[in-house]
């Protein structure tokens, strides 16, 4: 039997420690385990970031990675923005291109991959620093290999709108951070059993902006609408490079708010998509949103088709079966 996406791992990762001063030299060391101080600033007061990132093994064979400079900067951002020790983008760029050439035979053939994980936390030994930063901190690179993650079929979603709650603090949005998903994981549990919904779209003051763990797309004909990038919500890898595919494909990207009224009613159209992406899942189509105990379905209910071809392309380029235009490949 296959093990779940994401609870596999190579059985070394690379790690570095911030004492206060300086990064000591990063170093290959036994994944099985962490040390760490039970007063850990981490572990009280949630001062860590994470990135999610993937390499993919090419059709001759070659291992590259996808977007990696561009994660490494928002891992710098969120990093910076939880006032965590600075990172240097170089090392972890080179931790990185290390792990993952260490492990380059177990990256899996298409449409797997090799999942990777790059972490910073607070490790300062301190229960009093509840106003304070940490000013130790520890960054490590874990990798999963993965399979498809549409391995039984790219089922249409349901959604439930939200427009009371939000995911999480406004201006702690754009941080990639546990404490982020940890907030949402109650109401979409209440949601799952409620409602059988697979996640929540939250729309506060009645916007739509993201779900728990993806970014939201409408796709409505040749438009894509979607919100503009501010600090509320995660700006993500997966979505940027979706846009910027769609606009090379022709299409009008209108990046504004979308109030919940207007999704309702546009989704009344047979042509209208609406899918949520994100690094797993590429760009997974949602088939049905709940709103007020009502149920309303997106076009025909189905996997649409130009959310299959957003994201056929962009796999295509991940697979190294179209041209990389954009440079968005870095080979291991």
């Amino acid at each position: 039997m296959a093990k779940a996406f994401g609870t596999e791992f190579m059985p070394e990762m690379a790690i570095t420690w911030f004492d206060g001063d300086s990064w000591d030299t990063p170093e290959m060391v036994s994944s099985d385990s962490l040390p760490m101080h039970p007063a850990s600033h981490v572990l009280h007061y949630s001062s860590t970031c994470f990135e999610g990132l993937k390499a993919f093994r090419q059709e001759d064979g070659a291992i590259k990675i996808f977007r990696m400079d561009q994660n490494i900067k928002r891992f710098a951002q969120s990093s910076r923005l939880l006032a965590l020790p600075p990172i240097n983008e170089t090392t972890t760029r080179q931790m990185i291109l290390d792990t993952v050439a260490k492990f380059k035979d177990q990256v899996p053939n298409a449409p797997g991959s090799m999942y990777i994980r790059p972490t910073h936390m607070g490790t300062e030994q301190s229960i009093g620093k509840a106003a304070g930063p940490s000013s130790t901190s520890c960054q490590f690179i874990l990798l999963s290999p993965v399979g498809d993650y549409f391995s039984s079929g790219a089922s249409a979603l349901r959604v439930l709108i939200d427009d009371e709650g939000m995911r999480c603090a406004p201006h702690m949005g754009m941080i990639k951070s546990g404490g982020n998903y940890a907030s949402a994981l109650n109401p979409i549990l209440e949601a799952r059993e409620k409602y059988q919904a697979d996640q929540i779209l939250f729309a506060p003051n009645g916007d739509v902006q993201e779900t728990g763990a993806a970014n939201f797309l409408l796709i409505d004909g040749n438009e894509i609408i979607t919100k503009a990038l501010d600090e509320s919500f995660l700006h993500g890898v997966t979505r940027d490079s979706l846009l910027t595919i769609a606009r090379d494909n022709g299409m009008k990207i209108s990046e504004r708010e979308l109030p919940v009224t207007e999704l309702l009613e546009r989704i009344k159209d047979p042509r209208c998509e609406a899918a949520l992406s994100g690094t797993a899942a590429v760009l997974a189509p949602v088939g049905t949103f709940i709103y007020k105990d009502e149920e309303y379905s997106v076009g025909n209910g189905q996997l649409g088709p130009v959310t299959k071809q957003l994201r056929s392309q962009l796999n295509a380029i991940q697979w190294g079966q179209a041209e990389d235009k954009h440079d968005w490949l870095t080979t291991v």
